[in-house]
């Protein structure tokens, strides 16, 4: 099973594809716009400055993610997406974009939140991790 992941709660745009299946995780392809440089000259991020470039990168590395995985749509089984919590109009950009392609393919779309991703991004890394475990995620 071929999943599509697409990110952009805050400031950096991603898409990836993770392979998952019996005894399969892999991570096939993981493509980052950063937008480190637009936002470092106002000391922090702007969210109205960040969704536009989400805007921007969204469709290319969604697609340059495909590529580099070697699958098409029709290929992915699912399609995953930051649903929440995160800035709202960067939010929309990865949503609505997420939404679009799960109607137009056909697709089940998979909310994610964006917290618990993180922690469960440590079951790609390390397939024998077995709960129950404590984890903290700072952020921001």
């Amino acid at each position: 099973m071929y999943i599509l992941g697409i990110e952009s709660s805050c400031d950096e745009t991603s898409a990836s594809v993770v392979e998952m299946g019996e005894g399969v995780r892999a991570i096939r392809s993981n493509i980052i716009a950063s937008q480190i440089e637009v936002h470092r000259i106002y000391g922090g991020v702007v969210p109205e400055i960040a969704s536009r470039a989400h805007i921007e990168a969204i469709s290319g590395i969604t697609y340059q993610a495909l590529e580099e995985a070697g699958v098409t749509l029709a290929d992915i089984d699912a399609i995953a997406v930051t649903a929440f919590p995160g800035l709202i109009g960067a939010l929309l950009v990865g949503v609505n974009f997420a939404k679009s392609l799960a109607y137009a393919y056909r697709k089940p779309l998979i909310p994610v939140n964006h917290i618990e991703g993180h922690i469960c991004a440590n079951f790609l890394t390390d397939p024998d991790l077995k709960p129950p475990f404590a984890c903290l995620v700072v952020s921001g």
